[in-house]
């Protein structure tokens, strides 16, 4: 036979374009449209109501007075909102026909969740559905009657395209503030419409034999049995008259559509999905729309769908519409009730996993989790992550500690050097807790059912021969609208068709319990999941990462001094409500894009102000409960609020600080200042670099020779991608050193000011040895005007080591500082908390920080056979998309070399910086509200249980990677005390023994005590 493949192949494609799909309406009349323009967008002198101009009520929406328009008319402002009305009659003619109102809003069909999009009510302010580039279809008859009346509504968000066909160019479109006022759109379609459902369901046969035929062997009788086929059915089709014509075609394809899989078919379990960032090209404001939008389709498609089931994670989503759209969220409560309509992932939000502390990453868990439990009664066991940048080593136990067991991502697939090896396994994270963790193999979770992705997801499940199930994530992202009919019908057919996996929709509950039943020794991998990709977020949106990092130590705070004033003070109220709702929004802003900085400038100025609101208000609180607790008095009481003894008071205590001896300055010979007090001696030459760091105790010198440290360095910034996102490894190539000083002087007490010059920017550093201080503290204030350029703070370190530790969730991590393989190589910029710490046996040094995470280390052998470990610190950076002023402006960051530090004393000082001491007049001591006896065990939170109940709850765990015995002691009487999981659930019963709580903790072990008063 001759081989006319592409000669078929060609014709279904023209066929299906030019005839076959335009006949799903073969009939259309004109409907009528007027518009009223929401008043409000454009530059506004008060900033702060920049959120929700241009957005009103929906009330308002429907009863404002329209304006006539047509199609092909301009429309919609960048950030505006226009109400469209649209109305019409059915002809007669039409009856007992299914008649569907088709309105194009002027879509991009190729961008769907990146452009304008719509929400369509009835008259009664009944939602509808969303209308999107991919679904721009509202069902009015099946069948019609005939002659009926037609009025809807459509809110429609003139949302700009941020990130266009040529992708990564500056805008001033992502700023309401900035944004031009022309209109954006053209009104496309605005018709009713017949629907033929039998076209419509040849157009699902033709595309999915058609998508299964290219990705069969060519030599294969299954693609040559769909090829013959094909070519009859569209013999069968008059192309013009499809619309009679159909049924026969779709006859001669029914044989083909029925053949059975293989009963070894890979199993794809789908599951409906939305991926919505939170925030990102968009405002928060725009995501509570987009939000709705698309949980009234999905809603909507369950009712029309019995075997289709829809998953929704983050939780601040779904109070945004309970919130904010109770007519839609009417709907979505039903729907969960009938059990299709699913929480996932048990977060607030879909949080970057890297940056968020301790603390704050147990609390997405605590909130999310709580409140699906308190709405819906439902708990889910899954951590849903699809997009977020990699993963900390930290977070399985906080996944088990919540009451979780699995964890799906796929944002591991975009690794640029390695392919990770598994796509079903146990994750083991620092302190060996274990979770069953999958990475679809479709490699996307925005999956359209295409025969592409799903034959991509069998071809690439690297699991086969000891599994066959693996999940895709199914529907439009980030406004586009979520799952379509057309994606629900190619499911179907693909249920049982030869040559293709298997799909069934399922729940991620239902998907899980199958994968782990099937898989019962799946492949380990220990340590963090890190996302060769990305890794400029580190850095990017400084000032967001610095309100995080300010919001959860002030909480911490807050937390504690307002449990101790309500135990110790009858009349103290502990602010329950105020502490929530403060969390809720610090967690909302670890969104993935929020907090590493890769959100348009209405998110980041949003941020800003937001993050200084709750400093405002957390500095209040902490205040009133210090005032309480240190009563009346004239002596200047110092509250620690780190969970270590310094200065001679006590951990979550107040006391009269003890002082040391003043450090010295003087005058170095050559040039610079000398820095010294009984631990330490510091050398800052004649251009302010730290030339010698001696640790007196051991005798030991810190900085590399001929290397000086406190040394900035500048990089040219231009990713091949991804402005904001990424820094590629060619950065390195080229680098300035900022030697030039502009002043070196001394300044108050024992420091010495820095100020140099560079570019159009400005830096001043002041260095300071504080009394019996072994650290030297760094403060860098820059005033930041460059363009596409990376700033660091290098420190040359005269340390052999060949791994060193960073700070993550409840513990540290280790990484290599050298690059034997692929895997050491791609890390060449890594996330730290408060510390990194390197050492040789006996001797180590930490460097601490108040708010930078980004980081890297290389080393070096000199010519004297001794090894140069170079420790540098990410500052600054200055992309110009999705923000063309990323960073501009004033900058503070505080960091501290500290010599001869133990794992320990990084911990230590890591707090310390972090947690100021505040100074308080009053008339004597506080006692701490809990105490322990052993620096290895730290606390994380002191607070009331969140039930109002008024016990105690202390949160802690082993920081320096050994096992601990410790013994905790409430300074109150207590009762009982209680061993519970995050959301302050018992797990078991402890024991008191004369009042106290005896402990012993594993490597880096998490445990929360629930304490109930006498």
């Amino acid at each position: 036979m001759h081989d006319d493949r592409g000669l078929v192949e060609a014709r279904l494609k023209r066929v299906l374009d030019e005839r076959v799909r335009p006949a799903v309406y073969p009939e259309s009349v004109p409907l009528e449209v007027a518009v009223w323009v929401a008043p409000g967008v454009g530059a506004s002198p008060d900033r702060a109501q920049s959120r929700d101009r241009g957005t009103v009520a929906v009330a308002e929406g429907l009863a404002a007075e329209v304006v006539p328009v047509a199609v092909g008319d301009a429309w919609g402002a960048p950030w505006g909102t226009s109400w469209f009305r649209v109305t019409g009659r059915v002809p007669k003619e039409w009856a007992g026909r299914t008649v569907e109102a088709v309105l194009d809003l002027g879509f991009d069909e190729n961008m769907p969740g990146f452009q304008c999009e719509g929400l369509v009510y009835r008259p009664d302010g009944t939602p509808v559905k969303g209308l999107n580039p991919r679904n721009q279809w509202v069902r009015i008859g099946a069948p019609a009657e005939g002659g009926e009346e037609v009025c809807l509504h459509i809110e429609a968000a003139s949302n700009p395209v941020l990130l266009d066909y040529h992708p990564f160019v500056p805008t001033r479109l992502g700023d309401i503030e900035t944004a031009h006022q022309d209109p954006l759109y053209k009104l496309a379609r605005m018709d009713l419409a017949v629907f033929d459902e039998t076209v419509w369901a040849l157009v699902i046969d033709l595309e999915v034999l058609g998508e299964l035929m290219h990705e069969l062997p060519v030599d294969s009788g299954r693609r040559w049995d769909i090829l013959r086929a094909v070519d009859r059915a569209l013999d069968a089709l008059d192309l013009q008259d499809v619309n009679s014509t159909a049924a026969a075609a779709r006859d001669r394809l029914t044989e083909v559509l029925s053949s059975p899989a293989e009963p070894s078919a890979h199993r794809v379990s789908a599951v409906g999905h939305a991926h919505i960032d939170s925030a990102w090209l968009w405002p928060l404001r725009e995501t509570v729309r987009k939000v709705a939008r698309t949980t009234s389709n999905m809603t909507a498609l369950l009712e029309d769908e019995p075997e289709f089931v829809f998953a929704m994670s983050q939780a601040q989503q779904w109070a945004w519409i309970k919130e904010h759209r109770p007519e839609v969220w009417a709907k979505v409560v039903k729907a969960v009730a009938d059990g299709r309509f699913v929480p996932a992932g048990g977060m607030w939000v879909e949080a970057d996993t890297n940056m968020p502390g301790s603390e704050a990453m147990a609390r997405q868990f605590v909130h999310g989790k709580r409140f699906f439990i308190d709405e819906f009664g439902v708990e889910n066991e899954e951590a849903w992550l699809p997009d977020t940048f990699g993963f900390a080593a930290g977070l399985p136990q906080i996944i088990k500690a919540a009451g979780s067991k699995w964890l799906l991502t796929q944002k591991i697939s975009w690794s640029q050097t390695n392919r990770f090896p598994h796509h079903t396994f146990l994750w083991e994270g620092i302190d060996g807790t274990r979770i069953f963790t999958h990475f679809p193999p479709v490699d996307t979770y925005n999956c359209a059912m295409k025969g592409s992705e799903i034959a991509h997801a069998a071809r690439n499940f690297k699991d086969k021969g000891v599994a066959r199930h693996s999940l895709a994530p199914t529907g439009w992202g980030d406004g586009g609208g979520g799952t379509t009919r057309e994606m629900i019908a190619k499911a179907a057919r693909l249920r049982n068709l030869e040559g293709s996996a298997r799909v069934v929709w399922e729940t991620p509950a239902d998907f899980f319990t199958k994968a782990q039943a099937e898989y019962a020794n799946p492949p380990v991998w220990v340590g963090e999941l890190y996302l060769e990709l990305h890794r400029a977020t580190l850095t990017s949106q400084a000032k967001t990462k610095q309100g995080n990092r300010r919001s959860e130590n002030l909480l911490r705070e807050a937390e504690l001094w307002s449990a101790t004033a309500a135990l110790r003070e009858p009349e103290f109220p502990y602010p329950y409500e105020q502490l929530d709702r403060i969390w809720k929004t610090v967690l909302l802003h670890q969104f993935h894009d929020i907090l590493p900085g890769s959100s348009i400038a209405w998110v980041h100025r949003e941020a800003e102000r937001t993050y200084a609101a709750l400093a405002g208000e957390l500095t209040a609180l902490i205040e009133r409960a210090q005032r309480a607790l240190a009563g009346e008095g004239t002596q200047a009481l110092v509250f620690n609020a780190t969970p270590h003894r310094r200065h001679g008071v006590a951990a979550g205590g107040a006391a009269v600080r003890a002082r040391g001896e003043k450090p010295a300055l003087s005058q170095r010979p050559g040039g610079g200042f000398v820095l010294a007090n009984e631990r330490l001696r510091v050398e800052i030459d004649g251009r302010g670099l730290v030339v010698s760091a001696y640790d007196l105790a051991a005798g030991r010198e810190t900085i590399a020779p001929d290397r000086p440290a406190n040394l900035l360095q500048i990089h040219p910034d231009f990713p091949n991608m991804w402005d904001a996102w990424d820094v590629d490894a060619f950065y390195r190539n080229t680098v300035t050193d900022l030697v030039e000083a502009d002043e070196v002087v001394a300044g108050e007490g024992a420091s010495v000011r820095v100020t140099r010059s560079f570019g159009s920017s400005k830096v001043t550093q002041t260095l300071t040895l504080e009394p019996d201080s072994a650290r030297l503290d760094i403060v860098t204030e820059v005033d930041w005007h460059e363009t596409e350029k990376f700033l660091k703070l290098a420190f040359p370190l005269d340390v052999h080591a060949e791994r060193y530790a960073s700070e993550t969730q409840f513990g540290h991590f280790h990484r290599a500082t050298h690059t034997n393989t692929s895997w050491e190589s791609a890390k060449f910029e890594a996330c730290n908390h408060r510390f990194v710490h390197l050492e040789e046996p006996g001797w180590g040094i930490a460097l601490v920080t108040d708010s930078t995470y980004g980081h890297d280390v290389t080393r070096t052998v000199r010519p004297d056979a001794g090894t140069t470990t170079t420790l540098r610190v990410s500052l600054l950076r200055a992309p110009r998309f999705p923000d063309p002023e990323t960073d501009q402006g004033p900058h503070r960051f505080r960091h501290a070399l500290v010599p001869g530090a133990t794992i320990g004393d990084a911990v230590r000082e890591g707090y310390g910086v972090n947690l100021p001491e505040r100074t308080v007049p009053g008339a004597g001591p506080v006692a701490p509200l809990v105490t322990v006896d052993n620096d290895a065990v730290v606390v994380t939170a002191v607070k009331l249980a969140d039930d109002g109940s008024g016990d105690v709850v202390v949160r802690f765990h082993e920081a320096h990677g050994g096992r601990a015995r410790a013994v905790l002691t409430p300074g109150f009487a207590a009762a009982s005390v209680i061993v519970t999981d995050l959301l302050e659930r018992p797990l078991s019963q402890g024991e008191l023994k004369e009042g106290a709580v005896e402990v012993e903790l594993r490597p880096f072990e998490l445990r929360t005590l629930r304490l109930r008063r006498a």
